[in-house]
């Protein structure tokens, strides 16, 4: 309503026609950092939020090096909470680089307002000259001010296609980039996101744009509604005019933060990393990567091609139901799993990922334990590392047999040994016949031999290689079979794996270490539902089957890469020169934004040579990495 009256007023009283604006004669920079910076908690309790450091550089730093680069006439800074600390440390910065005229205004009630005081204090500023307004808690690529400032448009703001991280306000363009509506927080509808850009916080304004209607609704407006609003409400009444003197521009794939909490530095800290830095950045985070919408993820390892769009179906329409209602205890999931994976209830149990129940077998092992490296490294992590016995296969593709397995460990003194299959990061694969005759050979001499089959499915004639069936558990008690669902079935979000064995006793003593809600809702739900969706499964690795063959054949174009056989969903492949493995998953993230994983400090690898792990996804996915790769051969 009161937005209403001021459009109406302003006719009424003003009545100046909307006017082209001129070509820019000379620009400044209006930085607003007022703001108490709460959400970032101590970091902020004695200085603004743009004196928060990212990979060691304060914001305000990093923001009038870049100023510094272009032809600006002056830039103001209109300080409030900390305000003399921000200015000493401006003064300071501008002594030791230079080149800046700089001007402070104070916002003395910070605490009670909120931005749209800090411009008004401005308002006579504003008028004098092409402005670039800025706010102070971005972090944001080099290119973005270059871009706004050779677009002709004269008001001009950068938007960016919403995603989920965003916060604040968001626009509507129409199909000639004009800014139709500013939407605010309360009419924000998830409905429309599709639609919707997110204003990266950074326009550009003209003097005659500034002169005659932004300033002018800015004081129709404030004395109308009060100083606890945001200017970007201004904005929004005069793009009620369509007007169409506001235009969009969208930064498409360059990089831009907006920090208001711990998790955005987190964030931003990562995306703005340097090159020695940035993989330890990515990496660490083990997973999570929805957090970076843009980025393609060749590194975390899943089914393309699954669950089927029916199946999200039906799991969307249960989610309010799954996401209110408490997950069942342990023996309705054991029953629930046994449907599901057809091995009797005394035989399975599921975890909360294979995880869990990795943790919870590891620490019930005792005595010596053989693996094979290269390898899934949570097994060796969770054990004494002076109590394993490392085979490594002694050939250029790391490639072994049952047979080989056998005459290595025949004169070891062993109680475990742990089978990755396929094997994870090589993908070398034994076939179900041989398994069986490793475990007859463990049998005999009381080894528990455990398998993991987490990636199974991937492999040629899938659909009879598991060794999940009571004949098989039974006939082979010293053995125990995990399977992550999270790879084959593309479901990690849900955190879901199971373990199987005829030891029941071995089964009994991990039910006891878990909780007995160990599983949450939609995990259980997705088990519940699986069975009915087994014909979409089986489609959906046919499918894989395919894409990976031909990804396969791709990859083998590229004249630095060494692609070794797989029967997983990724290939472990040999860098060779004139690349080592941390150039090209640089190059591919700075470039394409396409995260993959250098593997070449994984134990059991050699260490004078380089190795990439890359996942397979869908043919456009894959198809753009290859590309990618082509393009480094340039």
């Amino acid at each position: 309503m009161y937005e209403k009256l001021v459009f109406f007023w302003y006719f009424a009283v003003f009545a100046v026609p909307l006017q082209q604006n001129k070509a820019q004669d000379s620009m400044q920079a209006i930085i607003l950092a007022a703001g108490m910076g709460r959400r970032l908690g101590a970091l902020t309790s004695e200085n603004t939020k743009c004196m928060v450091k990212v990979n060691g550089v304060r914001l305000i730093d990093r923001l009038l090096g870049q100023l510094a680069t272009l032809q600006l006439k002056r830039v103001i800074i209109v300080v409030g909470y900390q305000g003399q600390k921000l200015i000493d440390h401006v003064k300071e910065w501008n002594k030791e680089n230079g080149g800046l005229k700089i001007e402070f205004f104070e916002n003395p009630i910070y605490d009670k307002t909120n931005n749209i005081y800090s411009l008004s204090i401005v308002k006579d500023q504003l008028q004098k000259d092409d402005t670039l307004l800025i706010e102070s808690d971005l972090i944001f690529s080099d290119r973005l001010f270059p871009m706004i400032l050779e677009n002709p448009c004269p008001n001009l703001a950068l938007v960016a296609k919403y995603e989920s991280w965003m916060d604040g306000t968001m626009v509507r363009l129409d199909e000639d980039l004009h800014i139709v509506n500013f939407i605010s927080k309360d009419a924000f509808d998830y409905a429309d996101v599709d639609s919707y850009y997110k204003t990266v916080n950074i326009y550009k304004f003209s003097r005659e744009f500034l002169q005659h209607q932004y300033v002018p609704f800015l004081d129709a407006y404030t004395k109308a509604v009060g100083n606890n609003e945001y200017y970007e409400n201004v904005l929004r009444i005069i793009s009620m005019l369509n007007s169409h003197h506001i235009k969009a521009l969208p930064i498409g794939q360059e990089k831009w933060y907006e920090i208001d909490d711990k998790q955005d530095l987190d964030i931003a800290e990562a995306i703005f990393a340097d090159d020695n830095h940035v993989l330890r950045k990515y990496y660490g985070r083990f997973g999570g990567f929805w957090r970076f919408p843009q980025m393609l993820d060749f590194c975390y390892l899943v089914n393309p091609y699954f669950p089927s769009k029916r199946m999200k179906d039906e799991l969307r329409s249960n989610f309010d139901t799954l996401l209110t209602e408490y997950p069942s205890g342990m023996k309705v999931n054991t029953l629930i799993a046994s449907k599901c994976f057809g091995v009797s209830e005394p035989y399975i149990v599921p975890g909360n990922g294979a995880a869990e129940l990795i943790k919870i077998l590891m620490e019930d092992t005792k005595l010596k334990v053989g693996f094979i490296r290269p390898t899934f490294e949570e097994y060796p992590n969770r054990y004494d590392k002076d109590s394993q016995i490392t085979f490594v296969p002694q050939n250029e593709d790391y490639r072994y047999t049952a047979d080989d397995l056998m005459a290595f460990f025949a004169d070891k003194e062993i109680s475990q040994l742990m089978l990755i299959n396929p094997d994870n990061p090589t993908g070398n694969f034994i076939p179900k016949k041989d398994v069986l005759r490793l475990a007859q050979w463990c049998e005999e001499r009381k080894i528990r031999l455990v398998v993991d089959e987490s990636f199974v499915d991937f492999s040629k004639d899938y659909a009879t290689n598991s060794l999940l069936s009571d004949e098989i558990l039974e006939a082979y008690p010293h053995m125990a079979v995990m399977k992550s669902i999270s790879k084959s079935y593309g479901v990690p979000g849900l955190r879901l794996g199971i373990l199987a064995s005829a030891d029941w006793e071995l089964i009994e003593r991990i039910k006891k270490e878990v909780s007995i809600w160990n599983l949450n809702s939609f995990a259980e739900f997705f088990m519940q539902i699986y069975n009915k969706h087994e014909k979409d499964y089986q489609k959906a690795c046919e499918k894989f089957l395919a894409e990976r063959d031909s990804f396969e054949k791709a990859l083998r174009t590229i004249p630095f890469l060494h692609v070794m056989p797989s029967q997983a969903n990724y290939f472990l492949c040999e860098i060779l020169p004139p690349y080592t493995a941390k150039e090209i998953v640089i190059y591919m993230l700075r470039k394409h934004n396409i995260l993959t994983r250098d593997c070449s400090l994984k134990p059991g690898l050699k260490p004078d040579k380089q190795y990439m792990r890359i996942a397979v996804r869908n043919h456009e996915d894959n198809t753009r990495l290859v590309e990618a790769l082509k393009e480094m051969m340039k």
